[in-house]
């Protein structure tokens, strides 16, 4: 018998008498759902330094809009439902392409209140991975009945069949000394326009 197979071995019996794991941890009090929902994910978004705007379905056009004014030209992806000024479809650009483009902009299939986090599975309007990686601007739109309390609420809705992409504020990584430091790869600013519903 082999390393490996001893391995193995080991972990199947560790799994056959593992316990079953607990349930859910319990949600945030006073914030499962309606306003104080979309409250949390908001103050948690910005607690990452990406910028929030909520608006209601008939502003979308001018809060995209303003969103990227001055930015330039801006990748589209197929499907995005939204008029966008100055849009280059996303035609298989290469990474140093998509260097080139400032600003891309995309929808989302979740955002997580709790962790203040937007799930991208690269459908229609979500565009390829690397459009939500290269480009120094990233403008997400996210309806309110997409987000969700928690981490597991939002494994609820995903296919983990699909490609995943999670994001929690722009680019940023840690220094030797752990000091934050943002924008060395991938968006230097994110901008989530929350879509509110009609009241």
């Amino acid at each position: 018998m082999s390393a490996r197979d001893d391995i193995l071995q080991a972990v199947r019996r560790a799994v056959a008498t593992a316990a079953e794991p607990p349930g859910r941890p319990a949600r945030v009090a006073g914030r499962s759902a309606g306003d104080d929902l979309l409250e949390l994910f908001t103050e948690r978004v910005e607690d990452y330094r990406a910028t929030v705007t909520r608006c209601l379905p008939d502003r979308v056009a001018d809060t995209l809009a303003d969103a990227l004014a001055g930015s330039g030209s801006t990748l589209v992806p197929d499907g995005f439902p939204w008029e966008v000024p100055l849009a280059v479809a996303d035609s298989g650009q290469s990474p140093a392409e998509l260097d080139l483009i400032p600003a891309v902009v995309t929808t989302a299939t979740v955002g997580i209140a709790e962790t203040g986090t937007i799930v991208l599975t690269h459908g229609p309007g979500e565009g390829r991975r690397a459009l939500s990686l290269v480009p120094d601007l990233h403008v997400c739109l996210v309806r309110a009945d997409q987000v969700v309390p928690d981490v597991p609420d939002a494994m609820d809705r995903l296919d983990p069949r699909r490609p995943q992409t999670w994001i929690s504020g722009p680019s940023a990584t840690s220094d030797i000394e752990l000091n934050r430091v943002e924008g060395v790869h991938g968006p230097r600013t994110l901008h989530v326009i929350l879509v509110e519903a009609d009241r």
